[in-house]
């Protein structure tokens, strides 16, 4: 890929985060493609992210992703991002990374990198409050 065409990707890839649109994920897919992420105990197919988007926008809806930097390698391209939500009136904050690797223009791998361990906590029902401060 062209420096040209790898800063395109991730100017698409952050627009759709931005807009929450599932058609531009799915634009961004090869039909082959696979995502694996800490949050799903499974990799999720490709043609599966519009139904995963739609489930994670009803859960979240005033959840806010950003992107922070990235870099590229060949094939390779990293994202580091963070979201932002509001849970029982407290901001959370959360930052990754996502590791693609492109073909033919398309994601045909998709890895997420990122500390579980808050999202754990607040699932379990521990204070927000003790998770998100040190």
């Amino acid at each position: 890929m062209t420096d040209t065409e790898i800063a395109d990707f991730v100017t698409r890839f952050a627009a759709a985060w931005a807009a929450r649109d599932g058609n531009a994920f799915l634009q961004l897919w090869h039909a082959d493609g696979w995502l694996h992420t800490p949050l799903v105990n499974r990799a999720i197919a490709g043609n599966e992210l519009g139904r995963l988007l739609e489930v994670q926008a009803a859960a979240a809806p005033d959840f806010v992703w950003q992107l922070l930097d990235w870099t590229s390698r060949g094939d390779v391209v990293m994202i580091e991002w963070q979201t932002t939500r509001i849970v029982n009136g407290i901001r959370f904050d959360w930052r990754g990374i996502d590791k693609f690797r492109i073909k033919n223009g398309k994601i045909i791998e998709e890895r997420v990198y990122c500390d579980t361990a808050p999202l754990r906590a607040l699932r379990s029902g521990e204070a927000l409050e003790s998770i998100t401060k040190f």
